[in-house]
């Protein structure tokens, strides 16, 4: 007999409930081990074996290479422009050490680099690290196959994991390579230098070897004078005298008198002055003629120095007899040696370098730096080019820095500037214009790890560039060297640069008073050394 439910609308108890699948379906009805079980089925009926596909870890390392600056922006990557470390970066993507999806993004992979060079300067002991992919072997053959030949990389080295190539790096350093004839005070002097000379003891000869197109004149460095044309007035002269097509004089009021000469219709020359005696309104041709004699002497003189050698010996002088040029005896002897290493150990030490560099104001604690030694003991021969070595080393170094202390260095030895000024220029009040030498001849010889190395040593390699000493001295030899004398042979930049070393370009050379800065003009030359007074009716040429 059945029993009824008596409560039709609930529903008996169910004796087991029912337990959901753990384990969720896969979508494809073809498991990993199926394809593997085909994959590998259809290789042994073929006869081959299947390799399986090889899985690599980043390490992080520090990669040692050397370039050479030439058509580079510096090493650090500027979006637009051409740089070492942008070209590094895309040869480390092409050869497998950066993944595609991290390409252009160096923070990715923790990149590094220890010192940063400036526009046109080489590198012999550069160091980046960062974390890449190592293998398979044959990274550094990889590198070198992509990258040009000024660049080239000498090896990697493991490091611990939280390395920095840039704040493990203790101490720099940087070799400027000065030409010998750059410290020699009688060659490749100023225009007014050489003129101011004429008659004296220590007579100097204008300079035959600098390209008379490469020289700039009228544009000041760091302070640029404008004219407009209101502050020029015309006054004839004799037709006779003839100037070259543009002069600069320094008169001992410390007024600038820019001259113009240009012909009429009627042939007679008239000469353009600029001058400050016309604020009163007087145009009286009186007071506006120079003397005639006096700028005859001046054609003379400047004819003379416009000579070429060759046209010396073919004219000669009055008597007959061709006057010879002189040459300087001047070499990097030790006397010499020892009065440029006096001059470079003021840098030595910890001092305020912002005269030094640029963007960067005395306030500022970054402008403070650490010197550890600065001398040039060493002479290298490059190409018949006598080369003084300027080795430098420390913590580190600002922008221009380093040329900038050689700029003023140099104009201490060919006795424009005192010695003293040196420490007048690390004073926090006080401002000067300091000469920056050419990037040509600077380069990075060296990066130090000691500190890092010390703490390591038992369990990773020694950071330095003793394993890659030979690479590197060949890598300068067949590049940066011979880049820097083709560059002074072939355009002068150097020779040019220190034409550019007189009071007009640079007047705090003169040295200051009471540690203030000056903006006046110098109304005195510079004679091999000796200070030469110049009269109001008296002018010097500029070279053009």
């Amino acid at each position: 007999m059945e029993i009824e439910n008596p409560n039709p609308s609930v529903d008996p108890q169910p004796q087991e409930e029912e337990r959901p699948n753990p384990k969720k379906l896969k979508m494809s009805t073809t498991s990993d081990d199926d394809e593997n079980y085909d994959n590998a089925s259809a290789a042994a009926d073929e006869g081959a074996v299947l390799p399986k596909k090889p899985r690599y870890k980043r390490r992080k390392i520090a990669i040692f290479f050397a370039y050479c600056g030439v058509g580079y922006q510096g090493m650090q990557k500027n979006p637009g422009a051409k740089t070492i470390e942008g070209d590094l970066e895309e040869a480390l993507y092409h050869s497998g050490a950066v993944p595609e999806q991290q390409r252009g993004l160096p923070k990715r992979f923790d990149f590094a680099r220890s010192a940063r060079t400036d526009k046109g300067v080489s590198a012999v002991g550069q160091v980046v690290s960062g974390r890449f992919y190592v293998e398979p072997p044959g990274l550094i053959e990889r590198l070198n196959s992509i990258l040009s030949p000024q660049i080239r990389i000498f090896g990697f080295k493991r490091v611990t994991g939280a390395f920095n190539a840039k704040k493990f790096c203790v101490k720099r350093r940087y070799v400027y390579l000065i030409p010998v004839f750059a410290l020699d005070p009688s060659c490749h002097r100023d225009r007014e230098s050489v003129l101011a000379s004429l008659g004296s003891e220590n007579e100097l000869v204008k300079c035959l070897e600098c390209s008379e197109r490469g020289r700039k004149v009228f544009g000041v460095m760091g302070k640029r004078n404008f004219y407009s044309k209101s502050d020029f007035e015309a006054v004839p002269v004799d037709s006779s005298i003839t100037l070259d097509r543009s002069a600069l004089f320094e008169l001992e009021n410390e007024e600038k008198v820019f001259i113009k000469t240009s012909e009429n219709g009627n042939g007679e020359e008239k000469i353009v002055i600029k001058t400050s005696e016309n604020v009163n309104g007087n145009n009286e041709a009186d007071d506006k003629k120079l003397n005639t004699e006096s700028l005859k002497e001046l054609d003379d003189g400047a004819a003379q120095s416009d000579k070429t050698e060759e046209d010396k010996v073919s004219s000669g002088s009055m008597d007959g007899n061709a006057k010879p040029e002189k040459r300087s005896e001047f070499c990097y002897g030790e006397q010499e040696r020892e009065r440029f290493n006096r001059i470079l150990k003021f840098y030595e030490g910890t001092h305020n370098f912002h005269n030094f560099t640029t963007r960067i104001t005395a306030e500022d604690p970054s402008a403070k730096r650490y010197i550890i030694s600065f001398n040039a003991n060493n002479m290298v021969n490059v190409e018949g080019v006598e080369f003084v070595k300027c080795e430098v080393i420390g913590q580190s170094f600002m922008l221009h820095q380093i040329r900038k202390m050689i700029g003023l260095a140099v104009a201490i030895m060919r006795n424009i500037s005192p010695e003293s000024l040196i420490e007048t220029a690390f004073e926090q009040n006080v401002n000067i214009n300091v000469p920056m030498a050419p990037e040509v001849g600077l380069y990075l010889d060296e990066c130090f790890f000691s500190s890092y190395n010390q703490k390591w040593k038992d369990s990773h390699e020694e950071l330095s560039m003793k394993a890659y000493a030979e690479e590197a001295e060949d890598f300068k030899m067949k590049y940066i060297y011979p880049h820097i004398a083709s560059t002074e042979h072939k355009d002068g930049v150097v020779a040019l640069w220190l034409h550019s070393l007189n009071y007009r370009n640079y007047p705090d050379l003169r040295g200051l008073n009471n540690g203030q800065s000056t903006d006046t003009k110098c109304n005195e030359v510079v004679d091999n050394g000796q200070n030469t007074d110049v009269k109001h009716d008296e002018a010097v040429v500029v070279a053009k």
